[in-house]
């Protein structure tokens, strides 16, 4: 049975040039140089030059509209179907609202360079003529770059030669016959990133015969594996850490100091050597702490990821956003816009669109370019308000920390004070979305180096003082501990919980385990080091 009924929900929307500022707002400094060259690509109406008047361009209605996506939470709490999470997996709209459309627009100065005239100007009317262009003048005109320019070589990214591509040269000096070579490029293909072979040999027993229709045994993989482990750099294609080591230590010089030691110790007791029981090792080979000490200096030179930096990755440059310098007792905080011009809308599209406007006649052609016009217009003067208010935004939300945090950019580390988003967001009269979205991804550059803004975002611990210091500082306190600590007798979280507590810095055992973790530092039983 059928049943009908009425339901009245209210839901929060975005539109189409709110969710513009939303997403240029969380792109760091690279991604918003790629965003604007791309948007200057795409828009002809859009064009470098010095920033005009373009007051009137922007309705105190949009305006509005603009500042209110600072204020839109990250979900949709009353669990509506269409939440910003949605929209932001949407392609922008190309058409902006009917309602937003300028009816006239300032007249503009004539083209920027010299001799400018009207002959080297294109109206509407060429357009929509289709007429050719001529290269030389239409680049010219429009400020695009010349078709029989080269590239500029500096500018190049140098070609250089994979990990695979390394090993697979290196074939070349290893006696193999057709299939040897093809069980060797199987082997090859299968390794991990760090050089490890962990696909099992049964594995590529079957890639070979369900791609090459060759038929091979294990025992023949194994055969031209071993070959294979002796290329550069040695130990490749290893299973285990274990086999890694002990191929690398056969290869050495039977005349290397402690290579036989070594090698009894890796193939006979690698569980006491991963777990740095030395005094096991001891007994169990009834040798001298000097004996042990030689193998275990030349066991530490060995490499346990061969594969690690063989390969080519991309590089990553940490351009900050920011830049805060203290200047006669007062910071300065600068926002880094070295690579993004100023953008105002083309000069040439404006006249256009006033001749348009004052042709009274009824034509599909001319309703057609007034349609071009009106978009393309529309798109330019909305994307220069969000990148005017992704600025503002931005310095608000740095100007903030700076405030919050004056202590650190006086004095550096060692100054950090707990702070968290809600402290940013109540301080600036915004969402704490808004803030995440800028502190997201984004660096600043201070007297003491280069920081994310998440570096700033803490929680906090008391002291017996009833003063809350940085969660951050803590772990830096461990980390010195543990760095001066005697790494033949380690220090236990048991012990540095005691050595904070002396500093007037209540914490327990298990809080100090969490922090080591997360800082990447083993156990003290595997810190323990031989002398």
């Amino acid at each position: 049975m059928l049943k009908t009924s009425l339901q009245q929900r209210l839901q929060q929307r975005l539109s189409p040039q709110q969710i513009q500022y939303i997403k240029l707002l969380q792109l760091p400094t690279l991604a918003f140089e790629q965003r604007v060259a791309a948007e200057l690509e795409q828009n002809p109406a859009l064009e470098e030059g010095p920033e005009e008047e373009i007051e009137g361009l922007l309705s105190e209605e949009d305006q509005q509209a603009l500042l209110a996506a600072e204020t839109i939470p990250l979900s949709d709490e009353e669990g509506g179907e269409t939440g910003e999470e949605e929209l932001l997996a949407n392609p922008l709209p190309s058409i902006a609202p009917e309602s937003s459309m300028p009816k006239g627009l300032p007249e503009a100065d004539r083209p920027v360079g010299d001799g400018a005239s009207s002959e080297d100007e294109y109206s509407w009317e060429e357009l929509l003529a289709g007429q050719d262009l001529d290269p030389e003048r239409y680049y010219q005109t429009w400020g695009g770059e010349d078709p029989d320019e080269e590239d500029d070589p500096w500018a190049r990214t140098p070609a250089r030669e994979t990990f695979t591509e390394h090993l697979q040269k290196q074939l070349l000096y290893l006696e193999l016959d057709e299939r040897g070579k093809l069980i060797a490029e199987q082997i090859i293909g299968s390794l991990d990133p760090d050089g490890y072979l962990r696909r099992p040999l049964s594995s590529i027993v079957d890639d070979l015969l369900f791609s090459y229709g060759v038929e091979v045994s294990e025992a023949e993989i194994e055969a031209v594996l071993k070959q294979i482990q002796r290329l550069d750099p040695v130990g490749v294609g290893a299973r285990s850490l274990q086999e890694c080591l002990e191929v690398q230590l056969e290869v050495l010089p039977e005349s290397t100091p402690g290579r036989e030691l070594a090698l009894r110790i890796v193939r006979e007791a690698f569980s006491e050597l991963a777990r740095k029981h030395f005094d096991a090792i001891l007994r169990k080979f009834e040798i001298s702490r000097e004996q042990l000490l030689e193998a275990w200096q030349l066991i530490q030179r060995l490499n346990p990821k061969p594969g690690e930096g063989e390969g080519v990755p991309e590089l990553n440059y940490v351009v900050p956003d920011f830049e805060v310098y203290e200047q006669d007792g007062e910071f300065v905080i600068t926002l880094n816009r070295r690579n993004v011009p100023e953008l105002r809308i083309s000069r040439q599209y404006r006249r256009m669109w006033e001749e348009l406007q004052r042709d009274n006649r009824q034509d599909p052609s001319l309703e057609e370019a007034r349609e071009y016009l009106k978009k393309k217009i529309e798109d330019a003067r909305w994307f220069i308000n969000s990148i005017r208010q992704r600025h503002s935004t931005m310095l608000k939300v740095m100007r903030a920390i700076v405030e919050l945090q004056e202590d650190f950019f006086r004095h550096g580390e060692g100054h950090l004070k707990p702070m968290i988003l809600k402290d940013v967001a109540e301080r600036i009269g915004m969402d704490i979305s808004t803030v995440s979205r800028v502190v997201n991804g984004k660096y600043v550059q201070t007297e003491f180096g280069i920081f994310p803004l998440k570096y700033f975002f803490s929680e906090g611990l008391e002291t017996e003082s009833g003063e809350e210091i940085s969660n951050r500082e803590v772990k830096n306190m461990i980390r010195e501990l543990i760095e001066q600590e005697d790494k033949q007798n380690p220090l236990s979280d048991d012990k540095i919980a005691e050595l904070l507590a002396k500093r007037g810095l209540k914490i327990a055992r298990r809080t100090v385990t969490k922090y080591r973790e997360q800082m990447g530092i083993p156990v003290a039983r595997l810190r323990r080091e031989l002398r």
